[in-house]
């Protein structure tokens, strides 16, 4: 009872209180509000949908005549419905409050999630790689296409730095458009451009209907309204949108008050005006159930989807992580195969370096014949280092693509733990919508007629999973280029152990031509070996010749270049004693000019001077006086910006033009 009682007080604030003559009115206002319509209060603003009066209550079972009624209208009038909510309760509340409105403030936040709901809806699907994309940046960053006032916000946007996704960078947009009060415009340009539009959203969008336009209208009111928004310290990624409808189901019966003699005059209608008010707020609330449970069963459906994905994309990463394992493993090998080559390579190498250096000796004292066949030696022994070479990048190539195949294990690991978190935010959404279905079912009871709403939903549920396979099917594909990948590396390490028997090969006719070389060598050793010891002995007796004439030149070169430097030294002593002694008397000379000029030099007073000694300008405020510390005058600064260095003081000081250029010409006849 005391719920009717005060919606029966609220309607009659709404319909106006008085006699039957206004009564009458209310029930009018009452039958326009049943086709769907909204009341207006004192102020102009339209009534919520929660406490609107109908002619008859809502039809619980469809008739068979009845048309299917469209789900998309249905969002959007909902969404609609929760615009208009929104934004009275947050005119109201700015009225009541009085000065600028802050993040803080709990109807401009539900405000600001209803606008994102808005945007968001009807948005077209952009497929990627791994999954489907919606986000309400696009169409927010093309308004600074069509407003070039835009271009501030989107600027400053983009340059936030806490700010990476696109969500958070729509919810600072609106954050600055409400700051700039310029949402209604944005929101209207939006509407009016539909051919631009039409690349972000659907054509059941609310923005592509009719109801954009009552959108725009009902935003122009909150210009009104100042507000002040730190957005460099809020995090905007992490932030989730759900709007809390517990501010919109307050009891109406304390909204207005009434005297006694108005609550006598409406008792006659009370009854049928109670009834209509308890339907209405039952059949909205029923909606909202509706919605809830169809939000709740596809976020189910989600979550089941990402835990499939996630334990076949664990699967394949197991798969792939042995595949890794046994490519290590065969790295391994090869390495440890071509260090053992390398060695092998390496010795002979040397071997075969030392017998060329030998050979090439012996070649030169005996036979020119034998040249040729060093020469083809080098450049068999070229050969082999320029294939060792080749090998060796080979080999590096391999190690290259197994650490761009450990570089993938990392970004498939990575987005496994991406999809991990995103569940267990949608767990804890799921937890709170639980919370608040509950709530509900505690005040009413189950909704009738939900079954066409889920089959609906079901619908769309199974769109999702043909996407949600098509995606799958992506990453399969995905993995097959991988393993093609692989096979391809197999291969090339396939040809590498071919080359490197073909290499084998080679090194063993290489080999048997060097033992031929190498006997014919003995035989030639052995002839040569004689005439080595008398070259030796020659060889020897040259080396101490030539020693001896070395040492020879040395020490004569030193006496050369010690005599020089003597003789430098006597000059240089020479042209300094007579240097000396001329500055010595120029010295005096200059110290017996200064004395002069001293004795008849005097430190001037600033008081006793007024004037410029060389320009003759009166000293002012801007006009300074300044001492020139050579003839002690008082110039200006015109007349006395140069600095000398003086016998008084080491660093330079202040002189006067005169005394500037007197000091000039004395320090050139000095240096001169």
């Amino acid at each position: 009872m005391a719920a009717e009682s005060s919606q029966t007080q609220e309607m009659t604030a709404v319909g106006g209180s008085g006699g039957p003559g206004e009564t009458e009115g209310g029930k009018k206002r009452i039958a326009s509000d049943a086709r769907g319509s909204w009341g207006v209060s004192e102020g102009g603003w339209p009534m919520p949908v929660l406490f609107g009066k109908r002619e008859a209550p809502r039809k619980t079972v469809p008739e068979e005549n009845d048309p299917p009624k469209d789900p998309t209208a249905i969002e959007r009038a909902n969404l609609l419905n929760m615009v208009k909510l929104s934004i009275k309760s947050l005119i109201e509340s700015s009225y009541q409050v009085g000065r600028t409105l802050d993040k803080d403030f709990a109807p401009l936040q539900q405000f600001l999630i209803v606008m994102e709901h808005v945007l968001k809806h009807g948005l077209k699907a952009k497929k990627s790689i791994l999954s489907t994309n919606k986000h309400v940046w696009g169409p927010l960053e093309a308004v600074e296409k069509l407003e070039p006032e835009a271009t501030e916000i989107n600027n400053s946007v983009r340059e936030l730095p806490q700010i990476k996704t696109y969500p958070g960078k729509a919810r600072a947009w609106l954050r600055l458009a409400m700051m700039q009060k310029r949402l209604a415009d944005y929101v209207k340009t939006l509407v009016e451009k539909k051919d631009v539009m039409g690349e972000f959203y659907e054509p059941f969008a609310l923005l592509m209907e009719e109801e954009g336009m009552v959108l725009a209208g009902l935003l122009v009111g909150l210009n009104v309204i100042d507000c002040n928004f730190c957005v460099k310290e809020d995090d905007f990624d992490s932030q989730l949108g759900v709007i809390d409808f517990s501010m919109y189901l307050k009891d109406p019966g304390n909204y207005t008050d009434r005297s006694p003699g108005e609550a006598s005059r409406t008792d006659s209608n009370s009854s049928q005006a109670n009834l209509t008010a308890v339907l209405d707020q039952k059949n909205y609330v029923e909606e909202l159930n509706r919605h809830l449970n169809a939000t709740v069963t596809n976020l189910q459906a989600r979550i089941e989807n990402l835990e499939r994905d996630n334990s076949s994309l664990s699967e394949k990463l197991a798969m792939a992580n042995n595949r890794v394992l046994q490519l290590q493993e065969e790295g391994d090998k090869l390495q440890t195969e071509n260090t053992r080559i390398k060695g092998d390579l390496e010795k002979k190498l040397v071997a075969v370096q030392q017998d060329v250096q030998t050979e090439r000796e012996t070649y030169q004292k005996s036979r020119a014949g034998l040249d040729d066949m060093y020469v083809e030696a080098q450049k068999q022994l070229r050969d082999e280092t320029q294939m060792r070479l080749d090998v060796e990048k080979e080999l590096e190539l391999q190690i290259s693509m197994k650490q761009e195949m450990e570089m993938a294990m990392k970004l498939l690991e990575k987005d496994i733990h991406e999809k991990q978190d995103m569940i267990v935010g949608l767990r804890k959404q799921l937890d709170d919508i639980k919370a608040i279905n509950i709530d509900m079912y505690k005040k009413f009871q189950a909704a009738e007629g939900s079954l066409k709403h889920k089959t609906e939903m079901l619908v769309k549920l199974e769109e999702k999973c043909t996407q949600m396979s098509q995606t799958i099917k992506d990453i399969e594909q995905r993995l097959k280029q991988a393993e093609r990948e692989k096979m391809g590396a197999e291969e090339a390490a396939r040809r590498l152990g071919k080359q490197l028997v073909d290499k084998d090969t080679k090194r063993a006719a290489v080999e048997t031509d060097l033992k031929i070389e190498r006997e014919w060598r003995t035989a030639l050793q052995q002839d040569i070996e004689k005439q080595k010891e008398v070259i030796q002995e020659l060889q020897t007796e040259l080396q101490q010749m030539e020693a001896v004439k070395k040492e020879f030149q040395s020490l004569q070169e030193a006496h050369e270049q010690l005599k020089q430097t003597c003789e430098d030294q006597e000059k240089t002593l020479a042209e300094m004693g007579h240097k000396l002694s001329e500055s010595k008397l120029k010295m005096e000379d200059m110290k017996e000019a200064l004395k002069d000029e001293l004795k008849d030099k005097v430190w001037t007073d600033d008081k006793d001077v007024t004037d410029c000694r060389q320009c003759e300008k009166q000293f002012s405020v801007s006009r300074r006086k300044h001492h020139c510390r050579n003839c002690g005058g008082i110039f200006c600064n015109d007349c006395s910006d140069n600095k000398m260095p003086l016998p008084s003081s080491a660093k330079p000081v202040r002189v006067c033009d005169q005394c500037h250029t007197k000091l000039l010409e004395r320090y050139s006849a000095v240096v001169d």
